[in-house]
């Protein structure tokens, strides 16, 4: 809807040229060209960035109360109205776009989005686009979420690490995939501890934990999968350590400020293949590990 708050849309459109990315020590990371194979999103990216960049300068200028994450009741008579709202959002903005695997779309149709969303934001919860949650954060644009979860190819029985909890709303959905062990970080401590008694008010599984994602879940390693929701201007380098072999990374890389390229890594043979797959705006990854790690750059 034009003029909502935090509006963004993405498409997919066409195949770029993928990078390798070897892995032989900590922090170093190699490159080298590889065959075209890749998908690239077309769309006016730009209104909707500046949108967020908006949002963001009015966050930075004026502290952020805690958000009002107000749960309605099941007996609310709006929930056969969200519920209505959320199954058109699915099939118009998800299924519409081409998100095919039932699982993903069964879980977007059941996650109550309006549970994750500050009471202000109620009547955007199922417009397409991400909305402010407090803290300079925001709730990601339901169709990114259906979509980076369906690249993550996760099968049953798979250990799944998100980077960013913020709402706690990827996390529900990959939770109610129902076959899951997920795993959580944020590193906003008022975020984590709402995103926790949430999760675990509505009855979904995850382990979360308040820390500086960069540095992943060594304890919980290896990882299957690593879903990345905020974009640093590299690869960390210990997501890729702790990525189980045949494992993928799905991660916005980009500089702050600036819009950035999603990507996903498979780890093959030790080594990362990279595959470029268009324009996303996401909010900046933020901590010391970011600031501090070395740099793997994407050309």
């Amino acid at each position: 809807a034009l003029g909502a708050p935090g509006a963004i849309e993405c498409h997919p459109q066409r195949r770029l040229p993928a990078l390798r990315y070897s892995h032989p020590g900590r922090m170093g990371i190699k490159v080298r060209k590889m065959k075209r194979a890749c998908l690239f999103w077309k769309n006016a990216l730009l209104l909707g960035f500046a949108t967020v960049l908006l949002n963001a300068c009015a966050a930075a200028a004026t502290p952020l109360p805690t958000p009002t994450l107000t749960v309605t009741a099941e007996t609310s008579p709006d929930e056969a109205e969200f519920t209505h709202r959320r199954l058109a959002m699915v099939e118009n903005t998800i299924v519409a776009r081409g998100v095919t695997n039932p699982d993903v779309i069964a879980a977007m149709q059941t996650v109550p989005r309006h549970r994750f969303v500050p009471e202000e934001y109620l009547d955007f919860a199922y417009n397409d686009h991400p909305l402010p949650i407090g803290y300079g954060q925001t709730i990601s644009q339901p169709y990114i979420v259906a979509w980076m979860t369906e690249l993550a190819d996760l099968k049953a029985g798979e250990r799944v690490l998100e980077i960013g909890t913020g709402s706690g709303y990827q996390a529900a959905i990959l939770a109610q995939m129902g076959y899951l062990e997920v795993y959580s970080i944020e590193i906003i401590p008022e975020l984590a501890k709402i995103a926790a008694a949430r999760l675990a008010e509505l009855g979904y599984r995850v382990h979360v934990r308040q820390g500086d994602g960069y540095y992943g879940w060594q304890e919980a390693a290896p990882f299957d999968a690593i879903i990345v929701t905020a974009a640093p201007d590299h690869l960390p380098a210990p997501l890729g350590e702790q990525l189980k072999e045949g494992g993928r990374i799905i991660i916005p890389i980009g500089p702050p400020g600036s819009y950035q390229t999603l990507w996903k890594f498979v780890k093959q043979n030790g080594e990362l293949t990279a595959y470029e797959l268009g324009g996303v705006a996401f909010v900046p990854f933020t901590g010391e590990g970011v600031q501090q790690g070395t740099p793997s750059p994407i050309p």
